[in-house]
């Protein structure tokens, strides 16, 4: 029966979109992108064929959250790295390195950080100590149900925001490059996500991200390897015809121009090094893993694959400001003092069509399709672990919920945030929401962050602290963010905003740290004095690898 859903879901998907271009009106930009749709439905079919046979490996809990443990280190880390690139990488890093130049690879670069923090300190302690979510860490000696309660609800906030921020883009993208109409491209997003995670699990999800994250790096390769042939591979001579033309001149290699403010500068790179630590679909791939070796080789090669990706972006980027800055086919009415067709963000798009004709437009399109697919359904997984396992299984039943009843609320919970996703994607259609992902980041540095990194580090931190640090970070967070120009003048229309700067960070964390540490040391309880002494327990256990299960029944 489960198969047969799969088959009919599947193909009621791929007819969506290769019949969408029906409701396409006269007002759409651009005309249906047969290339991309085709391209599309392939990789559609391949991933329902996935998904099809992942249904039938998917029995337990175990199975369903993380593979059952068996996924390889490089594996694993193809699969972190098609998780975290998103098509904001492709298109609105190309697009900001085509406008601002070094400013673009420096915003890379605070992206990059986080992956050492989360391999030298993080990757070994997270594999040994957890099962399925962060949580399993955060609660190891202290409280499960209020910390738990506290790990869902900022775990939720990020997915829920970072959801909104990708079915937006899902659906003005595919608007643009495919020639469908908005709400079917949010639809067809949210319809697939819910058939792999709700049938596949994570083996299904680590599969499609593997898959597109392959697509997304030989895309990337071609475009940028095409474009470069055009400077006979010389990065000199690319620079040298970059800044002879872009309105810059020599200050495209300046740093700075970007972000003029330093305490935003400086509260954006720990907001992305940070946040990237504490985003929770990020962090449930370590459990895929048989141990902490591999999970160390994880991070190792998604480290390798994210910096050479943007490596590639950087030089496509830089590639786009002679090849498309200067051909009059990809502005409005034709001429290039007139904004670009579909905005700056196309400029990947453009590339491509400039150096492979449609049929790599076609490719390129369908790649960033794909990305918003895997990143999506990462996200929904992520959120009904949250859900399922965190507040149902542990703070709900309390640990007795069987596995049967426990994966059914999971993929309940799964078409729930499906839903969710569906009609927020459609209500923020008009809205500009790039100040959410700076909040799913602000959040996930603020709140997950530095109650997970005391909890692996420092013996003194108790339930009270970690639920004072945790919720603090999490309100203020989202509260500086509510305040800041982003939302407060952008959304709100006030006049201006009571927050002076649009990113979170650099003020959150040390609110969420110092509640944590005043908190913890004010706790002269009982329950206090047990749970600092079974920090000791925890360390062995961490260090040694023995736990991982006995954690799971803590």
């Amino acid at each position: 029966m489960m198969r047969q859903w799969i088959s009919l879901l599947g193909l009621l998907a791929l007819s969506g979109v290769a019949m969408a271009a029906d409701a396409v009106g006269a007002t759409e930009k651009q005309a249906t992108n047969w290339h991309a749709i085709i391209m599309f439905c392939l990789f559609v079919a391949m991933t329902m064929g996935i998904t099809y046979w992942a249904a039938s490996r998917t029995k337990s809990t175990a199975d369903f959250y993380t593979a059952g443990g068996g996924i390889t280190g490089f594996q694993n880390g193809l699969a972190i790295a098609g998780d975290y690139m998103s098509a904001a990488t492709l298109l609105g890093l190309t697009a900001m390195v085509f406008g601002q130049g070094y400013d673009g690879y420096i915003y890379m670069m605070a992206f990059f950080a986080g992956w050492p923090v989360i391999l030298f300190l993080m990757a070994e302690r997270l594999r040994n100590l957890g099962k399925f979510t962060f949580s399993d860490i955060t609660a190891y000696r202290l409280d499960q149900g209020k910390v738990r309660t506290m790990a869902a609800i900022s775990s939720l906030t990020v997915v829920c925001f970072y959801l909104i921020a990708q079915m937006v883009g899902a659906g003005q993208l595919i608007k643009l490059l495919f020639g469908l109409d908005y709400n079917i491209a949010i639809f067809a997003v949210g319809i697939l996500m819910m058939v792999y995670v709700t049938f596949g699990g994570m083996v299904a999800t680590t599969w499609v991200q593997i898959i597109k994250a392959c697509m997304l790096l030989s895309g990337g390769t071609l475009v940028m390897i095409l474009a470069m042939s055009q400077f006979d591979f010389s990065f000199s001579k690319l620079m040298d015809n970059a800044m002879s033309v872009h309105k810059l001149g020599d200050k495209l290699m300046y740093p700075g121009g970007l972000l003029k403010d330093p305490v935003t500068a400086i509260s954006l790179g720990l907001g992305l090094m940070f946040g990237t630590a504490g985003l929770p679909h990020i962090l449930m791939r370590f459990f895929t893993v048989t141990d902490a070796k591999e999970a160390r080789k994880s991070v190792l090669y998604a480290s390798g694959f994210v910096a050479y990706f943007f490596n590639v972006i950087f030089l496509m980027g830089l590639s786009a400001i002679i090849i498309v800055g200067q051909n009059p086919e990809f502005f409005e009415g034709g001429d290039i003092g007139k904004k670009l067709i579909g905005g700056g963000n196309m400029v990947a798009m453009h590339l491509a069509k400039a150096v492979g004709g449609d049929m790599l437009l076609g490719f390129l399109a369908a790649v960033a399709f794909a990305t918003i697919l895997a990143v999506v359904s990462g996200l929904a997984l992520a959120g009904a672990s949250a859900i399922s396992h965190d507040l149902y299984a542990r703070v709900i039943m309390k640990g007795q919920a069987s596995e049967a009843s426990e994966i059914r609320v999971s993929k309940f919970a799964t078409i729930v945030l499906g839903a969710i996703a569906i009609v927020l994607g459609i209500l923020f259609e008009t809205q500009n929401v790039a100040f959410m992902v700076g909040l799913a980041f602000g959040v996930a540095a603020a709140a997950n962050f530095p109650v997970l990194i005391l909890s692996m580090y420092w013996k003194g931190l108790t339930t009270r602290g970690a639920l004072f640090g945790g919720y603090s970070g999490l309100i203020s967070a989202v509260l500086f963010v509510v305040l800041s120009k982003s939302v407060w003048v952008d959304v709100l229309h006030n006049a201006a905003p009571i927050f002076p700067y649009t990113q979170p960070a650099l003020f959150a964390m040390p609110i969420a740290f110092l509640m944590a540490w005043i908190f913890s040391k004010s706790d002269s309880s009982v329950r206090a004095s047990a749970e600092i002494e079974a920090f000791e327990d925890q360390y062995v256990r961490a260090q040694t690898g023995y736990g991982a299960a006995a954690a799971s029944n803590h």
